[in-house]
């Protein structure tokens, strides 16, 4: 068997072999739920590990034999250090940490690595320095979660900070693609609403945390509409609709107001009516989500390849480097799942949906499990804006939805969107670990009325026993 005969059965083995991985370890993700033992977790958590090495490996093994390019020896070296650092860190530094949240996102880093990697190497190695950069940035964030109170304090702070930032991009931003989305600094894309998502979530917690009277809610609806009305400005409507989106599912938690939130509903009918007739970019999108052949060669050239590729991965792909993704424009960034749903197929693409929907899950679980209102709101908010986020990105691609030019969460490639993603982990983990804390003061608080309690009984006790003897003591000095 000559070496290209070698390769193509190594790379075909690799392909099942990797759906099955990627199989067990989307059915850990929820089997985990389930197990009450500590100890049964962590063998569920270690499994998932080997897992996830194990994808990376066949991935990497099978990019090697088609290209023979021994640099992605060295590459493929450094991200299992980043990936074991990050795993190792984490663990250690914070004990009690969520388990579950660290494994899915070393898992959706490691796939965006992949895939971006089979695109473009140039464009992984950037990814993969930011994402390093941005891990490293993210070990501090749950230490200022837990130890910096004055954060649910500073609602007006992250509203000016929120408003000032989008109104800057509206202002000095280049257009690409007919939107305002960076501002460069020293030959760095900054995309300033990617790190406004997180300021406006706690900017909105800070504002309906403390208080639900109409005049709260009539300022909170207004500082909301001013931060889409800035993007909707700069034609970064897939954004606008994530902070819409977000602003309205975190009313209705807040104030539990259903006719609230079917105004929001009405007023978004409204606008997107309004943005179709006010925007031709709007209009074209439309178009081309209603009837991408009708203009193949020109504004549907984009949406066709992505049903094309889709298409043609069918359920078990065409494997790793055997398909045509980049025939597809901004694959990386805009289309990244249906590269993924072309090489490593449908059903690899269902697994990437479900550890999506386990992130945002234990999102809102961890949400329903802190006192604090604005912790609550602000955790909440960060998974929303996350679901949304992959929603319109896999609902872009697939033709479920018009396009919005959103990327998939950690795993298409754009710096400010890995490093804004990992933040919200990271904050989303201190979060976690602050509810932690707080289950730990209420058990010191109900063992130390416990054992106050024990010693006022036995106080008590010895009170009785020591009047029966005084009793008795009388009782005998009276006796003839």
């Amino acid at each position: 068997m000559n070496l290209t005969n070698l390769g193509a059965a190594v790379s075909r083995a690799a392909q099942y072999l990797i759906l099955v991985l990627i199989a067990v370890y989307t059915i850990q993700c929820f089997t985990v739920f389930a197990q009450r033992s500590r100890t049964d977790r962590e063998h569920i958590f270690l499994r998932q590990n080997v897992s996830m090495f194990a994808i990376h490996f066949l991935a990497y093994l099978v990019m090697f034999l088609n290209t023979m390019r021994f640099d992605l020896i060295l590459f493929y070296a450094a991200q299992v250090l980043y990936l074991m650092f990050t795993l190792l860190l984490f663990r250690n530094l914070y004990p009690r940490a969520s388990r579950s949240l660290i494994n899915n996102m070393c898992m959706l880093l490691t796939i965006g690595f992949i895939m971006i990697t089979r695109l473009s190497y140039d464009l992984s190695v950037k990814q993969f320095e930011i994402a390093a950069a941005g891990t490293a940035l993210s070990l501090l964030v749950p230490l200022i979660i837990r130890k910096l109170d004055v954060l649910t304090k500073m609602t007006w702070g992250y509203v000016f900070v929120g408003i000032g930032l989008l109104a800057l991009v509206l202002v000095a931003a280049n257009v690409t693609n007919g939107a305002k989305l960076a501002i460069y600094i020293g030959g760095f894309s900054f995309q300033a609403s990617e790190f406004v998502k997180i300021v406006f979530v706690f900017a909105v917690a800070g504002l309906l945390s403390t208080e639900h009277s109409f005049r709260r809610v009539l300022i909170a609806t207004i500082l909301a509409a001013a931060h889409v009305l800035l993007l909707v400005i700069s034609t970064d409507l897939g954004s606008a609709l994530i902070f819409f989106v977000t602003y309205l599912v975190m009313l209705f938690v807040a104030t539990r107001n259903p006719f609230l939130t079917m105004i929001g509903i009405l007023a978004f009918c409204a606008a997107a009516v309004a943005s179709y007739f006010l925007f031709s970019h709007v209009r074209v999108r439309v178009q081309i989500w209603r009837d991408p052949f009708a203009d193949y060669a020109g504004s549907g050239y984009q949406i066709c390849q992505s049903l094309f590729a889709i298409a043609a991965g069918g359920w078990l792909g065409t494997g790793l480097c055997s398909g045509s993704p980049g025939a597809i424009p901004y694959v990386e960034q805009d289309f990244m799942f249906s590269a993924i749903l072309e090489e490593l197929g449908g059903i690899f693409g269902i697994c990437l949906i479900l550890i999506c929907m386990a992130v945002f899950i234990m999102f809102v679980n961890i949400s329903m499990k802190l006192s604090n209102r604005f912790y609550r709101l602000a955790a909440l908010g960060i998974g929303t804006t996350y679901a949304t986020q992959v929603f319109l990105t896999i609902g872009g691609g697939t033709k479920l939805i018009p396009m919005t030019g959103v990327t998939l969460p950690l795993v298409s490639y754009g710096g400010s969107s890995v490093l804004s993603t990992l933040l919200m982990f990271a904050i989303v983990q201190g979060l976690y670990m602050l509810r932690g804390d707080e289950v730990r003061k209420e058990q010191q608080k109900r063992s130390m009325m416990q054992e106050q309690q024990m010693y006022e009984n036995e106080r008590s006790s010895m009170q009785e026993q020591r009047m029966r003897d005084t009793v008795r003591y009388e009782d005998r000095r009276r006796e003839p």
